[in-house]
């Protein structure tokens, strides 16, 4: 599948572990687990995946899980859909290294980050992107500002708009006024919606997919709730988001990799634990996100 859009609900999918006293922290990739649950997500009604995103805990993995994930999901997808693989890293080498494993492995396009560890300016931006970018995949940058203390301001967009190759922001901000201010200022730059919890916001206002964290626990009712936003159906749309709000505000908190992975737990798929630094949820923690999937799930006539 050649594409230069990666529009569409694309998941950054979670990374299953089994237990193994010599793998690290002694937590095993569970590929064969990765592998369903990229299907899963695909069949229903997921446009792709986006294997090695902070939610797949690229971190966390060695070099070799880090190209095994890539590699598995983009088999598991196969035709059936698209596959943007996560290459952050901390300089562009690192960054450009993992763009370029992409490519060999058959991704249609990779996430990135701007500068890792490391708080760039404006030109040490520029020169990132247009080094991963010059690998020759389309290219999604990513602006999360809380992460990597980097603002990709719509100002600076327009000019890492000009980079031959890429082709979308993942806005991360939360301020959905930017969605029109990007379009505005780089009209040739898709815009993807980046955080759970204003995803209605910023597809109602021209963004045109959704780079997404839940849809680990609800694919089929978040690719209904695109194909509402994105035909204009608000009142649908609404009466779907709503409910699912409060379980998709968890993607926009610290602890968000822990409660999607409890939340894929309580509607019988395979959440499971996660690699240091990240820990289990606290007692309160655990309770809220219970609280919130059961009012989600009531909503969706699962409970």
């Amino acid at each position: 599948m050649n594409t230069r859009d990666l529009g569409g609900v694309v998941v950054a999918a979670a990374l299953p572990y089994r237990a193994d006293d010599a793998a690290p922290a002694g937590l095993a990739v569970d590929y064969d687990a990765y592998a369903e649950h990229c299907r899963w997500l695909v069949a229903n009604g997921c446009r792709g995946v986006g294997p090695n995103g902070s939610l797949g805990e690229y971190s966390s993995l060695t070099d070799d899980e880090r190209r095994r994930v890539a590699r598995t999901a983009i088999e598991a997808v196969g035709s059936d859909g698209i596959v943007v693989v996560g290459v952050h890293g901390p300089g562009a080498h690192q960054a450009r290294y993992w763009a370029e494993a992409a490519a060999e492995d058959g991704a249609h396009g990779v996430l990135c980050l701007p500068p890792t560890l490391y708080r760039a300016n404006r030109g040490e931006v520029l020169a990132h992107f247009e080094a991963v970018a010059s690998v020759g995949l389309p290219v999604m940058v990513y602006n999360n500002p809380f992460d990597t203390k980097v603002d990709l301001t719509p100002e600076l967009l327009a000019e890492i708009a000009q980079i031959d190759n890429v082709v979308a922001v993942k806005e991360f901000s939360g301020d959905v006024r930017r969605v029109l201010e990007i379009r505005e200022r780089a009209p040739e730059l898709a815009v993807i919606g980046g955080a759970d919890d204003v995803v209605l916001e910023s597809l109602l206002m021209g963004a045109t997919g959704w780079f997404a964290g839940f849809p680990n626990v609800f694919p089929a009712e978040s690719a209904r709730l695109f194909e509402l936003a994105t035909a204009g159906k608000l009142e649908e749309a609404r009466a779907l988001y709503e409910p699912l709000v409060a379980a998709f505000r968890w993607d926009s908190r610290t602890e968000f990799v822990q409660a999607i992975k409890l939340g894929m737990d309580l509607v019988g798929r395979r959440g499971g634990p996660c690699r240091p630094p990240r820990g289990p949820l606290s007692d309160v923690h655990r309770e809220q996100v219970r609280a919130d999937m059961g009012r989600a799930l009531a909503a969706l006539g699962v409970a």
